[in-house]
């Protein structure tokens, strides 16, 4: 029996129903060699097979169920999610998620202080946006030569380390971040500013520094799209319900709007 196999079998017993055949075909229960499991992850490993733990997908869909009602909340109310995703198996799809919904991402590198030091950061990714406005509208045409080449090399620069950046117009509300571990450096900044994070996390990760664990295998393309397809889900929800609530809002000041001229008119007459 594989051991995809013998976690299906245990699914009656161990995982809820809806969905896990999902996770499992994805391979979100597949976890790390025991030697590089974090102790603090113990509550969320099921069993050990062949050196290899394997992830309680009952704990995958409650760590997931408590992340998007959350994030949900805070879409809702207009909140900024700056998505964090480098390795090979996130960056194509946490680019095109955030882009969906026009929110910041990193998918390049992280660079130090991007959010703890957000006002020295900021400036640069404005310089970063208006040489690229320059460049494109043909502003950058009155520099000589060299000096053409050196701001495009500058831009070229910046965009390395800022790209994805363009709509970081603040602090973000939220942090996803796909391995918590491999984006050390970006966790710990939302945790000195107090910033949630989500996290995609794979047992080796430290749950203690995430608000909103999500325990799965995060070093695989399929198991990190099926994590990033359910945010997607969730936002668009979020902003289906946002939307409405807006229209709901503005028909009720049209209706309040048409009562109180037809009392005018009433009164006048």
């Amino acid at each position: 029996m594989t051991m995809a196999e013998e976690t299906t079998a245990n699914q009656a017993v161990t995982y809820p129903e809806e969905g896990s055949r999902e996770m499992i075909e994805a391979g979100v229960f597949y976890g790390r060699k025991k030697s590089k499991t974090n102790p603090k992850m113990k509550p969320y490993v099921l069993a050990n097979r062949a050196g290899m733990e394997i992830v309680n997908l009952a704990k995958t869909a409650e760590g997931l169920e408590r992340a998007v009602a959350f994030l949900k909340e805070k879409v809702q109310n207009g909140g900024l999610i700056l998505f964090v995703g480098m390795q090979a198996a996130a960056e194509d799809a946490t680019t095109a998620l955030a882009k969906k919904f026009t929110m910041p991402y990193a998918t390049n590198r992280w660079a130090g202080g991007t959010i703890t030091n957000f006002k020295i950061v900021s400036k640069r990714i404005e310089y970063m946006k208006k040489l690229r406005t320059d460049l494109a509208s043909g502003a950058l045409d009155k520099y000589t030569k060299k000096e053409r080449l050196m701001l495009e090399k500058e831009l070229a620069r910046l965009t390395i380390i800022f790209g994805g950046l363009e709509h970081l117009t603040k602090e973000p509300d939220v942090l996803v971040v796909v391995d918590p571990n491999l984006h050390s450096t970006a966790v710990r900044e939302a945790n000195r500013l107090k910033i949630p994070v989500i996290a995609f996390a794979n047992v080796d990760s430290d749950p203690d520094t995430v608000d909103f664990l999500v325990p799965g295998n995060d070093n695989a393309r399929r198991s990190v799209q099926w994590f990033l397809k359910k945010i997607e889900t969730a936002m668009d929800e979020a902003m289906a319900s946002k939307a409405a609530a807006a229209q709901k809002t503005a028909e009720a000041a049209a209706l309040k709007a048409a009562q109180e001229k037809e009392a005018k008119a009433s009164a006048k007459s």
